[in-house]
């Protein structure tokens, strides 16, 4: 049998109110000892709550019952809705843990049960942990847009579609008899189906909204990167010298540029060296470099990578030998300032052509990897080889859905997913 749990599941004390929930098969059972008769199925109703076994009094406290499965968790259920100062909630957490069958929940054990009866499915679960993550408000909406139901929606509609060309497919194999030719309407909507699947997966990613959108600062030794992270950070993260090769390691510094979340990272200078320590830092600005999602490039033009979004600057533009800047670049002056507020304009600019746009539904690795899946399998039941072939494609395709809301091939993501909940959620 399923335990039963209780915890906190508002913020931690002190605080106005405090609500305290529990949840499981023996939830009601379990709340009458502290709070005497229970109020209605989705009625509230003011209570006195008690020890259990003392009979001293806690607390006076609104009351709350849901029964299963047409509650937050899909089992029966009981919130009080109490006082937040401490005392008054350890009192309460005390005595429910006196009483037998219950326990503490775990991190996250809620929304996990929420998931397992059916309530919610895995993008709706992951855009709660991104909810409970959020620190900017183009973050919360996004995590809202996967919280509130948005991509499962969608998925049901492709769910639907898929389920009704698998059932062409399998008919025309109790038909096939004659040997005759595909249905060429099957073939089109398997690839339509994928076509608009591959249109999902050319979006821009959450990730870069979530983490911050990598802005590497790359170029020659002693250019000026480090100038350039400090000037647009608005402190000394980064030390300057006028000895090249100051930076050996590359420095990241999370920022909010006029909104957009980033990652400013300044790079050792890229350059030929044989000192070991150096190599590694070169190494690994190479490899930032490639990972970048914008590209600040700090030295001649003709030499900066191929990058889809660069932008180069060109520094110290303060030097009487440096004022007219290379077409195309920006000039930038650490000592003056000059082209700062242009370069943090386009810098945001850039940025924000990678973030999906506010009124987007924007998916994650896991999310882009089941649905890729689920496109390759509907593209190549579109190639119409054979009816066999055809309906295990769809199969595959449904499959793939079925990992993209959870319902089959996630237990290895869902501690991962979970455990990033808080203790009473």
């Amino acid at each position: 049998m399923t335990e039963t749990i209780f915890a906190l599941s508002s913020g931690r004390p002190p605080a106005a109110i405090a609500v305290i929930r529990i949840s499981g098969p023996r939830a009601h059972q379990a709340a009458v000892p502290i709070c005497g008769t229970l109020p209605g199925p989705r009625r509230a109703a003011v209570r006195q709550l008690r020890n259990p076994y003392s009979g001293e009094m806690l607390d006076q406290a609104l009351v709350l019952r849901f029964d299963g499965p047409a509650s937050s968790t899909g089992e029966n259920l009981v919130e009080f809705q109490c006082h937040g100062g401490r005392s008054v909630v350890d009192a309460i957490l005390g005595s429910l843990a006196q009483v037998e069958g219950l326990r503490l929940a775990e991190p996250g054990e809620f929304t996990r049960r929420a998931f397992e009866n059916g309530r919610i499915d895995l993008t709706e679960a992951e855009g709660l942990a991104d909810l409970i993550e959020a620190e900017t408000d183009s973050q919360r909406k996004a995590a809202l847009g996967l919280a509130e139901g948005g991509l499962r929606r969608q998925i049901a509609q492709w769910q639907k579609q898929l389920l009704g060309l698998s059932a062409q497919a399998e008919l025309a194999i109790d038909h096939d008899e004659d040997d005759q030719a595909l249905d060429q309407k099957l073939l089109d909507g398997c690839a339509q189906l994928a076509s608009e699947l591959d249109m999902w997966l050319e979006r821009p990613r959450i990730e870069p909204l979530k983490d911050g959108v990598l802005v590497v600062v790359a170029g020659p030794p002693n250019a000026g990167k480090s100038s350039l992270v400090n000037m647009i950070a608005g402190e000394e993260r980064a030390i300057v010298t006028d000895v090249p090769g100051t930076t050996r390691d590359y420095i990241e510094v999370p920022l909010s540029v006029r909104g957009v979340p980033i990652r400013l990272t300044d790079t050792a200078g890229l350059h030929d060296t044989v000192d070991r320590v150096e190599a590694i830092g070169v190494g690994r600005s190479t490899k930032l470099v490639g990972a970048a999602d914008v590209l600040i490039w700090l030295g001649a033009p003709g030499d900066a990578p191929e990058h889809e979004r660069l932008l180069t600057v060109h520094p110290k533009a303060d030097l009487p030998e440096r004022h007219e800047p290379p077409e195309g670049s920006y000039p930038f002056s650490a000592v003056t300032g000059i082209g700062l507020d242009l370069l943090v304009e386009r810098i945001d600019d850039l940025a924000r052509s990678v973030l999906p746009s506010e009124d987007a539904i924007a998916i994650n690795r896991r999310q882009a990897a089941c649905m890729s899946q689920a496109a390759s399998a509907l593209s190549a039941a579109a190639l119409g080889f054979d009816i066999v072939l055809v309906a295990e494609e769809l199969r595959s395709a449904r499959h793939a859905f079925d990992r993209l809301t959870g319902r089959a091939g996630v237990e290895e993501v869902l501690d991962s997913l979970f455990g990033r909940f808080c203790l009473g959620k």
